[in-house]
């Protein structure tokens, strides 16, 4: 116990791009995702807008390497997996404990959706290839047998903190000395179950979302996976390059406040930040940038924002939501955003939160709207916080 946890690669697929270097230069033009649904069938086609992968169901599959038919879900995942792998490039992997710690929300449902179409209609009708792969853990074993993990492998679902769960998890094995070696993130893909249930909980915005604005009115809809290489000291040793950064801190925590809200005071944000605070012995005042969990719904925003408050007062560090460029990516979103986060390390960047225009009423602080860079970034926190109050904050520092 005790080992110091490094990353030493990154893979990410989001709305904004199909790769890290994809990503950068769509943070750099400030050009966000979200647009008309293209690729999912559903009521809401130009209607609501959502940061949908720019690739249908066949070229993922194609670029991914797995069958035409597989689940949307299975082939992002496997590509920003398998881009954090080949970025680690670690010598002598094959003789590593390696481990693969995938989370989802959503599994293979966009392959039953398909299902169901034809069965409601004619009860022998339906490919029942569509729904074997229905449930989270087939995602993470579809891709661990790809990426040829066999040591361990395991799924976490908690909703909008999953894949940085995930992250969390993939330390503690390298800590415990349980494995040398962890791929750890998330992904998920956009199904009508997840539009429809979102729609109906009136949180969704009709127009573009934007994050932590007085005026925000809900959330897009997003898709993607994120995924990083966590590695133990003795790994960092023979790396052919230098780890990016180290996960210096992480917490989860639980106010159980509602099924689907945040708490108004924001005890499960505030919890989860001051945790990995004091995991990583630093002071609110040495954190140089927040990614903001910042989903754009009035409730999501202001808990957060009372947290960040409650714990930072009264000198805070730039933040934003790049939620603003990619959407709310659900279970994918903490991997997404995790990448990013040690992306601000490794190029001393500060993302804008874009259509930002008026400071939220009861803050004291608004998030950054420009793309800065050459910034003396050395520690940043990454926040994710899902329903049912399970808050998760990771601290990424520098080398």
């Amino acid at each position: 116990m005790g080992s110091t946890v490094y990353v030493a690669g990154l893979g990410v697929i989001s709305a904004i791009g199909n790769n890290v270097a994809e990503h950068l230069a769509s943070f750099e033009r400030e050009e966000a995702g979200m647009g008309d649904i293209s690729h999912l069938d559903t009521i809401h086609r130009n209607k609501l807008p959502v940061a949908e992968v720019k690739l249908s169901n066949e070229e993922l599959a194609a670029r991914a390497g797995l069958p035409a038919d597989m689940s949307r879900t299975a082939s992002l995942s496997l590509i920003a997996a398998r881009e954090a792998l080949n970025d680690a490039a670690i010598p002598g992997l094959d003789a590593l404990r390696t481990g693969f710690v995938s989370a989802n929300t959503v599994g293979g449902m966009d392959r039953s959706e398909h299902f169901f179409i034809d069965f409601i209609k004619d009860e022998n009708k339906g490919k029942l290839r569509n729904v074997y792969d229905h449930e989270c853990g087939s995602m993470t074993e579809i891709v661990a047998d790809q990426l040829g993990i066999k040591g361990f492998l395991t799924t976490i679902s908690t909703a909008c903190s999953s894949s940085a769960n995930a992250i969390f998890y993939a330390a503690r094995l390298i800590k415990n000395d349980v494995l040398d070696v962890v791929i750890a993130g998330g992904t998920d893909a956009l199904t009508k179950f997840t539009l429809n249930g979102f729609n109906t909980l009136m949180i969704l915005d009709d127009e573009f979302c934007k994050p932590f604005d007085e005026h925000r009115e809900g959330l897009n809809l997003g898709e993607g996976a994120g995924y990083m290489v966590l590695v133990s000291e003795k790994v960092a040793k023979i790396l052919n390059k230098k780890p990016y950064c180290r996960l210096s801190g992480y917490n989860n925590s639980n106010d159980a406040y509602h099924q689907t809200a945040s708490s108004p005071d924001g005890t499960g944000s505030y919890l989860a930040m001051k945790g990995a605070l004091e995991k990583s012995g630093l002071q609110p005042g040495d954190i140089d940038y927040i990614n903001l969990h910042g989903t754009g719904t009035p409730n999501n925003d202001s808990a957060e924002g009372t947290a960040i408050k409650r714990l930072f007062d009264p000198h805070y560090p730039p933040m934003s939501s790049t939620k603003s460029f990619t959407g709310h990516t659900l279970g994918a979103s903490g991997g997404i955003e995790a990448v990013f986060s040690v992306l601000a390390i490794k190029h001393g960047i500060i993302y804008p939160n874009l259509r930002f225009e008026t400071r939220m009423a009861e803050l004291p602080f608004e998030p950054e709207t420009s793309y800065l860079t050459g910034q003396n970034i050395g520690h940043v926190m990454s926040n994710s916080f899902g329903f049912g109050g399970n808050c998760t904050s990771l601290i990424f520092s520098g080398i």
